[in-house]
């Protein structure tokens, strides 16, 4: 038996249905499925009819087809119904007055991966202030964390390295649910509105995305498997370097690599520094790649494809550690200069990690025991002590 998510029980309950009153604006994308796969649009529409009045769509559009960050998505008409699209990733990412004015109730449906750079939660977070202001409820339908819900990596968010990848305390692997993080949001971060999760039925927090029995769905054109959403949170760091995270191959994120490293002279290194600073189920194999689009297009790019071979495997570790590697062997690796996700003045390195420390810790060549100590900050107590009071899920 699946999962019911959110969505699944909204269309299968008219009590719910009928506590949704007046006009619906559907905020989703094209992970918003049901079960059977079919699109949430279309679904709700059945449902709801001409109650459906908007969508909204988060970063990379409606139908995840734009590419890269700092890429707008433009406003536009659904192709088969004709209804509103209000993209909230173009001239602004919080929706305006106009755009709620024809609603009633925002009903929030986003597929997220469980890391705080990915956007959709702080979307979704800045959606709800706005519902908040103009006096427009909020439902949330509840998605699973395709990375589980026990783990808690990282280190939290500081307030001077808020950008839109990141403008809340939050580690960078968060362990909650779209749902538990916009009840965090309410309850400990400010955030004001009127909100309602639509909990799912079936999911516990050790399940691993295949025992829920969902088809999976690309929510972004660069997370193309349930694999690149694992190591996503400690691979994204490669977006703050000169190096190529793997965009424009089918493994972003999986790959790093620069046209001039050689993948075969620092392997032993790497991997014995990964395997003293306590990385664990993972490999590095030496790879040469050409990316099609985004850093080094065109170019031969030598380094490694990161293989996930057990349980244990920490994206945040294991990613810091090869960058730190990298960084002091190589030769190449330079830091990205702004802008960057809107951010026009600190190192993208620095807001991807939410602190300076990180990569200071980096270009100190500090030992890994120094890096846990940075991530363990009192700061991370605190969001262990909130995360608490969020939890619905066993």
């Amino acid at each position: 038996m699946s999962v019911q998510t959110g969505l699944g029980r909204l269309l299968q309950s008219p009590a719910l249905q009928g506590k949704a009153g007046g006009r619906i604006g559907y905020l989703c994308h094209s992970a918003s499925v049901t079960a059977g796969c079919k699109d949430g649009v279309l679904a709700m529409h059945q449902v709801f009819g001409a109650r459906l009045a908007a969508i909204f769509s988060p970063q990379h559009g409606l139908f995840a087809d734009a590419q890269d960050n700092m890429i707008e998505t433009p406003h536009s008409r659904h192709p088969h119904l004709g209804l509103p699209v209000y993209s909230l990733y173009a001239e602004a990412r919080t929706p305006s007055p106009q755009m709620l004015q024809d609603i009633d109730l925002l009903v929030v449906d986003l597929q997220d991966i469980g890391a705080r750079p990915y956007t959709f939660s702080v979307t979704m977070l800045l959606a709800m202030e706005a519902c908040g202001q103009a006096g427009i409820p909020v439902w949330v339908l509840d998605r699973p964390n395709p990375l589980g819900g026990t783990r808690v990596r990282g280190n939290v968010l500081l307030p001077r390295f808020r950008s839109f990848i990141g403008l809340y305390p939050l580690p960078m692997q968060h362990g909650l649910t779209m749902g538990e993080l916009a009840l965090l949001g309410v309850r400990h971060l400010g955030v004001q509105c009127d909100l309602e999760v639509v909990a799912m039925e079936g999911w516990g927090r050790n399940m691993a995305w295949r025992d829920c029995r969902l088809p999976w769905v690309n929510p972004s054109p660069n997370i193309p498997s349930l694999e690149t959403a694992h190591v996503f949170p400690g691979q994204v760091l490669w977006e703050g370097t000169n190096f190529s995270e793997g965009r424009g191959t089918t493994r972003p994120f999986e790959l790093f690599g620069h046209p001039g490293f050689d993948p075969f002279r620092h392997l032993d290194s790497l991997q014995e520094r990964l395997k003293a600073g306590g990385a664990e189920d993972c490999r590095l194999r030496p790879v040469f790649f050409e990316p099609t689009f985004e850093k080094w297009q065109g170019q031969s790019c030598g380094g490694y494809q990161l293989h996930i071979t057990g349980p244990r495997f920490n994206p945040w570790l294991t990613s810091l550690l090869a960058l730190q590697g990298v960084y002091q062997e190589s030769g190449c690796l330079e830091w990205r200069q702004p802008p960057f996700e809107y951010e026009e003045k600190l190192l993208p390195i620095d807001i991807l990690n939410g602190d300076d420390a990180v990569r200071r810790w980096v270009e100190e060549d500090e030992a890994a025991d120094t890096l846990l100590s940075i991530a363990q900050a009192p700061e991370f107590e605190r969001y262990l002590e909130q995360r608490g009071s969020v939890l619905m899920y066993a």
